[in-house]
């Protein structure tokens, strides 16, 4: 028999991105009980808050540690896809960047998903958010709880590329524009130079609160019904299943691989799908797993004489960041990054460019043996979708991860990632970068190959993943739409998804600030729904 060991208002599942947000703006109602669950746990390891140290968590206790099916376009090759498990998720093991994406990606949301969702209505939420460090007016600062800073010690090579890409007519400006136009240095959620995660900005000031149980080391194993109504989670902890019970709402903020996942095992999903393993189907929704949406990564590496962050293990670095909280240890790997058109026709740019001072080659997982510097193309708008399905129906097992990168017929993405690794190669050939630049390392190339042959190589055997996944539980106005515009799962009553799954459409950017204002955006529209009497 599967124990009841709580009963609150909501239970949230995921104390990520999103989670956090929530777990904080609903407890901050006396007179709401909260229950969140988190499969990992709290977010001690010390790697966690030293900036340049995230890859360190890489397959880890701490990382969900997936892995994709065979990508045939990519040589074949399985991906790594690394998504935290713990107090913070994966705004606790990624590289820090905050960037909100453009205007136009919101007001593409608000076509599928209505008004609520246009830049107009998220740049306030952005503004509640951000606590810009040294902020004035003009900068928007606002005092929100989640740090947004500058960097504090990047290396002189990061503005020699800021340089280099001025000088081929790509100008530095200021982070986060509402159209960005140029090139700009990475602003990043730090403190006074260590990591500020989701946990740090939204749970840690709601710890204290007697209607908040945050609890660890809790795998979600199912969402619990009456009828077509959610009113529990079951869970696994040490060794026993449990269930906590939810009055009013049931929320899955997991992510784009939990959360679908979790909705499967519980009987939401694609009827066919799940009798195939079993599942008593509680509602037929065909498109949860579907949609998955993802940046893919290229690089080129060059080799780099001295002042990369192959030395920012070295003793006077550690010594630098124990100290004065500077150095190499501060970084957050991608210290600079812009946006470019892959070809004139288009109106807004379909590709990130980035620089990292490092050679962080093999996504970190293997150490480095010299000094590196990279220069990477990420595939901003996908046409290739991919799926998250179930491998089983046991909740322990992996699901099916499979992006199906660069799988879409017209070759648009190939072609697209392309033309960004060629403007890379132009930005490494122009001074004032050139001269700092040493041979090109990575891709292992023949010699005297040609830039097309370059190129292609590291297309087959480099691309990875940006740790972006999204939309596998999109919301939208229409009936198939896994969740309404208000997040709630159709055809299911008192559940509700709020994580990066319910993205229609991708950023053109880095998803973690866009998975933080759907947190908020989400909180605003359970709050608002609420009733001045409550039953218990």
């Amino acid at each position: 028999m599967v124990e009841t060991t709580r009963i609150a208002d909501y239970v949230v599942v995921g104390a990520g991105s999103a989670g956090c947000v929530l777990a904080n703006r609903l407890s901050a109602a006396s007179d709401i009980d909260v229950v969140l669950l988190e499969a990992g746990p709290e977010d001690k390891n010390k790697f966690v808050h030293i900036p340049a140290g995230f890859s360190k968590l890489f397959r880890s206790e701490v990382d969900w540690n997936y892995d994709t099916e065979p990508q045939p376009e990519l040589a074949g090759r399985r991906i790594f896809w690394p998504r935290g498990k713990m107090l913070g998720g994966s705004s606790s093991i990624n590289a820090m960047m905050w960037v909100r994406g453009f205007a136009a990606d919101y007001d593409e949301w608000a076509e599928a998903a209505g008004p609520d969702w246009s830049f107009e209505s998220v740049v306030e939420v952005f503004r509640r958010i951000e606590n810009i460090e040294g902020a004035t007016e003009n900068d928007e600062g606002r005092g929100g709880p989640l740090h947004v800073s500058s960097q504090r010690s990047p290396r002189s090579i990061t503005a020699a590329y800021l340089e280099a890409a001025a000088a081929l007519g790509l100008s530095t400006e200021r982070a986060n524009l509402p159209t960005p136009k140029g090139m700009t240095q990475t602003m990043v959620n730090q403190k006074r130079g260590a990591r500020f995660s989701c946990a740090d900005a939204y749970l840690r000031p709601a710890a204290s609160r007697r209607n908040l149980d945050v609890i660890t080391g809790a795998h979600a194993t199912r969402v619990v019904f009456d009828g077509t109504r959610a009113v529990g989670v079951e869970y696994e902890r040490e060794g026993r299943r449990q269930v906590v019970r939810a009055r009013r709402e049931v929320i899955l903020s997991g992510g784009a691989v939990n959360t679908p996942q979790l909705l499967m095992l519980s009987g939401i999903g694609a009827a066919a799908h799940l009798r195939e393993h079993g599942i008593d189907v509680v509602r037929d929704s065909p498109e949860v797993g579907q949609n998955l949406l993802d940046h893919l990564v290229s690089a080129l590496g060059y080799g780099v004489q001295s002042d990369t962050l192959f030395e920012a293990e070295k003793v006077p670095q550690l010594v630098n960041y124990l100290a004065r909280r500077r150095g190499m240890l501060t970084s957050n790997v991608a210290e600079a990054y812009g946006f470019v058109r892959s070809r004139d026709s288009l109106d807004l740019p379909d590709l990130e460019l980035l620089f990292a001072p490092a050679p962080f080659f093999d996504e970190g997982l293997v150490p480095a043996t010299a000094h590196a510097a990279i220069l990477a193309a990420i595939l901003l708008k996908p046409v290739s979708r991919g799926t998250i399905s179930l491998r089983s129906a046991r909740p322990t097992d992996k699901p099916v991860v499979d992006p199906r990168y660069l799988s879409d017929p017209d070759g648009i993405d190939r072609a697209a990632l392309t033309a960004g690794l060629h403007r890379c190669a132009e930005i490494a050939t122009t001074e004032p970068l050139r001269s700092r630049l040493g041979d090109l390392v990575r891709p292992v190339v023949r010699d005297g190959a040609s830039m097309d042959d370059i190129v292609h190589e590291s297309l087959t055997t480099m691309s990875h993943t940006l740790y972006h996944p999204v939309g596998t539980c999109r919301m939208g106005s229409d009936d198939a739409s896994v969740v309404d515009p208000r997040l709630r799962v159709r055809g299911i009553e008192g559940l509700r998804v709020a994580d990066a799954s319910v993205m229609p459409s991708i950023i053109r950017g880095h998803t973690h600030a866009p998975s933080v204002v759907i947190g908020e955006k989400a909180s605003e529209f359970v709050l608002s729904e609420l009733v001045p009497s409550r039953s218990r």
